[in-house]
């Protein structure tokens, strides 16, 4: 009989041979990867901190209203991240799987396109709904879904059961479905949406507040407190190795403040000087001399993308179908092998993948208040990007919903960076391109060492 406690003191034993940080990583148990996805985020931040500020001429500390780091700047950011984030949770089933979809900007354009006619032409005219009838934004919406999960559905049948390779299916489905965009509306501009549906856009009617945002916030706060304990709990029930009690109280504190913090910087964002006078005079506010500060809070669109974002992490990791997919991705013939459905579960993912370009459909044309030929352009690009920059492995098997989220947050940043900087939209390509190549190639190293 093997005596378990002889292993104890060799594992006692490597532990101390770690170096500090070593020791400090495997007791908190964080992603290394992860780690250096924030510390890149957190050089892009201050480096374009910097650089905005010495074009300007001004202390990279005063944090102007024209640098980078304002809560103007990151309250934008974090709304224009969502439509990517919220594909980019989706993109990380498809590539685990070892495919690809090139068609979710064309779906996007599509889907956002056929919303807009059913707001403004449809669901007015044909079915005789009055303007600013609740049900308009509700109906638009549901016909989008449909719509993506439609499109996902034809797609994955074609590469699941017809095994026809999902890059020249969505290949043709990029062109098929930007060309159908054009054709619903002949090329024109749907404007302007339903005033309820822009809501899922931003903009300061499209946020909650400032008392909302902090309720918010100290909800997820106690959801995290919560999670901690109840991971403790169920690694005492299986008789699991412990994290150190100093590990969990890190953690949780260092994520709550993180929180708090997104909340701080939201609340800090004021409503525009014309929005606030005009808000006043419609509720017989006096404005004082100094002027009325009015936050804008967190925007609908980040709400929107962070429930996805838990929605989509809760199916990948505590489903049956979650396990399936990665396992698919590890081994596709053992994992058939094994009585998995490969075809159907191929099928279901890109399902998914169309209501999440839905979803998304409807944040990015309610943030324009239009629905425009444009409209997802590239976005696969920046899709794809995400995931891989997330940690996605293009090799299958490997992937983070949250990994994919702080993806699109870095590439906004580069964009929003960029944009700032008044550089050229093909050097922003060309920017967008080297980030992608060089994220493959850091995944291709860090397969290697493992």
């Amino acid at each position: 009989m093997t005596d378990t406690t002889s292993n104890v003191p060799a594992d006692r034993a490597r532990t101390t041979e770690l170096s500090p940080i070593g020791r400090f990583l495997k007791a908190t148990e964080i992603d290394t990867r992860m780690l250096g996805m924030v510390g890149a985020l957190l050089l892009i931040w201050v480096g374009l901190q910097v650089i905005s500020s010495l074009r300007l001429g001004v202390n990279p500390f005063d944090f102007d209203s024209r640098t980078f780091l304002t809560a103007r700047n990151l309250w934008n950011l974090s709304v224009q991240a969502s439509a990517v984030a919220i594909m980019a949770t989706g993109m990380v089933l498809v590539i685990v799987m070892r495919n690809i979809d090139l068609s979710v900007g064309s779906a996007e354009g599509l889907i956002g396109m056929v919303m807009g006619f059913a707001q403004v032409h449809f669901l007015v005219k044909a079915v005789g709904l009055e303007l600013g009838n609740p049900w308009i934004w509700a109906l638009a919406l549901v016909i989008g879904i449909a719509l993506g999960l439609l499109i996902g559905a034809l797609q994955g049948f074609v590469i699941a059961y017809m095994e026809v390779p999902a890059f020249i299916v969505t290949l043709g489905g990029l062109l098929i479905w930007r060309g159908a965009a054009w054709w619903v509306t002949s090329g024109q501009t749907i404007a302007p949406l339903d005033a309820t549906f822009q809501l899922m856009g931003g903009g300061p009617q499209g946020a909650i507040g400032a008392t909302w945002s902090w309720v918010v916030g100290l909800v997820a706060c106690l959801a995290v407190v919560l999670l901690l304990l109840r991971g403790r709990q169920q690694r005492k029930r299986f008789k699991f190795p412990l994290r150190p009690l100093w590990a969990e109280t890190f953690l949780g504190t260092v994520t709550c403040g993180v929180i708090l913090g997104a909340v701080w910087i939201a609340n800090s964002y004021p409503w525009p000087i014309g929005i606030v006078r005009r808000y006043a005079e419609a509720n017989g506010i006096t404005v004082p001399e100094g002027g009325l500060f009015i936050a804008h809070g967190i925007a609908i669109p980040v709400l929107i993308a962070v429930a996805v974002g838990i929605v989509m992490t809760f199916v990948t990791n505590r489903t049956r179908f979650g396990r399936y997919v990665f396992a698919i991705g590890g081994n596709p013939e053992a994992a058939n092998l094994a009585g998995i459905n490969t075809r159907w579960i191929t099928m279901k993912v890109f399902m998914i993948m169309g209501v999440l370009a839905a979803i998304s459909a409807a944040v990015s044309s309610a943030r324009l208040n239009s629905a425009t030929n444009s409209l997802g352009t590239l976005d696969e690009l920046l899709v794809i990007a995400a995931a891989v920059i997330g940690g996605t492995s293009l090799a299958g098997g490997a992937g983070t919903v949250a990994g994919a989220m702080l993806g699109a947050l870095l590439m906004q940043s580069l964009q929003s960076g960029m944009v700032l900087l008044n550089i050229d939209t093909p050097l922003q390509n060309i920017v967008v391109g080297l980030v992608l190549v060089v994220a493959v190639w850091l995944d291709t190293l860090y397969r290697k060492r493992v």
